[in-house]
This record gives C-alpha cells, sequence and structure tokens, in this order.
C-alpha cells in the first residue's frame, strides 16, 4: 500500500499529457464517460461527449499513466464566437474537468487547465467560462488560483438542486463599455 502511495506522489512527473483525437474514441471514450460520471452531477449523455470531442478535440487533453496509458485526468472544452457582446468575442468553455481520486492534489487538474487555456489563447480566445457547483472549493480553489473571477452564481443550476458560480478569466482587455454582459448571459450553448 505504501508503495502505491509513493508512485502517486511521484507519478504527475512522469505522467504523458495528450491531446485527443477522434482515433481515441473506441480506445478513450468510456473511460472519460466513466471518471467524468463519478465527478460532476450532471448526468451527460454519448451525444454530448461527441459534441465537443468531434467539434474541439483540438482543445481537450488527457492525463495519462504512462505504464498501461490508462486516462487519470480529462479536460473538455471549446472555443466559438459569442455574439452577446458588441464586437462579437471568441469565447473559450471549460465544459468537464476530471482527474481519478487518487491522483489529486498532485498538479494533474492544474496542467490540464493550463494546457487547455493555452491552446485557447493560441486561436485568439478573449475570455474562457465555466461553471463550478459553489460546494466544489477545491475547483473554486484552482481556478481562482489561476486567475478566474467569480462573474455570477447560479442558483439551483444543477439537475442535483445545486448552484454554481459562473467563472471568467479574461485573456485580452475588453472595453467593459462595449461587452457590458461580459460573461454574465444565461444563454449557454452547452446542451442541458
Amino acid at each position: 500500500m505504501e508503495a502505491a502511495a509513493a508512485r502517486v506522489a511521484e507519478l504527475p512527473g512522469e505522467l504523458k499529457y495528450i491531446q485527443y483525437e477522434h482515433s481515441f474514441e473506441s480506445q478513450y471514450l468510456p473511460a472519460i464517460r466513466a471518471l467524468i460520471s463519478k465527478d460532476l452531477s450532471e448526468p451527460y449523455s454519448i451525444y454530448v461527449y461527441r459534441y465537443f470531442l468531434y467539434q474541439w478535440g483540438h482543445l481537450c487533453y488527457m492525463a495519462l499513466d504512462p505504464s498501461d496509458s490508462s486516462l487519470i485526468g480529462v479536460i473538455i472544452c471549446k472555443l466559438e464566437p459569442h455574439a452577446s457582446h458588441s464586437p462579437p468575442t471568441m469565447r473559450g468553455y471549460i465544459a468537464m474537468l476530471a482527474v481519478s481520486a487518487p491522483y489529486r492534489g498532485h498538479g494533474v487538474a492544474t496542467a490540464l487547465v493550463k494546457m487547455a487555456i493555452d491552446a485557447m489563447a493560441q486561436r485568439n480566445a478573449d475570455e474562457i467560462v465555466l461553471e463550478t457547483e459553489e460546494t466544489n472549493i477545491p475547483a473554486m480553489r484552482l481556478y481562482e488560483r489561476l486567475g478566474f473571477l467569480r462573474s455570477k452564481k447560479l442558483h439551483r443550476y444543477y439537475l442535483n438542486g445545486n448552484s454554481a458560480y459562473r467563472l471568467v478569466l479574461l485573456l485580452k482587455h475588453i472595453d467593459p463599455d462595449a461587452a457590458v454582459d461580459l460573461a454574465l448571459d444565461d444563454m449557454e450553448m452547452i446542451p442541458r
């Protein structure tokens, strides 16, 4: 047992981080769904995963155990024009982030989020938004440590009745007079 704990303590430096590719679907999509369903309160269908992974696989990353290529963590994102701003902005969105319980607290989630932020910034994202349950203190700390700010509380947002915070990370200066509703609109494009 101590050897396994020591291995987990050392593993994050050895982890293999890879960008999702369509060819990985049969090998990794079942593991992605299983990992996310353990952690997130929303019951996503296969179609929601495919919605993100088919269109924005280049913004989704996986952390793998190098010894057997098993999935340790995953982040699923998208990037598209957001027309509620004038002029429209490019809005990144972190839809899902999950790390297997034994590997939490070792920087895996931080590495995945940083990879996603960098990928969206390279593709001219103006901002990145996400929602997280108000009770998920570790996630709130992670995102706030990376510069995300709470922009709005969403009461009873999740199907389980829990409230959420919408968090926003501004990557570019946005004129506050032109972007009055910065990350405050309720019309997200994620299927619920």
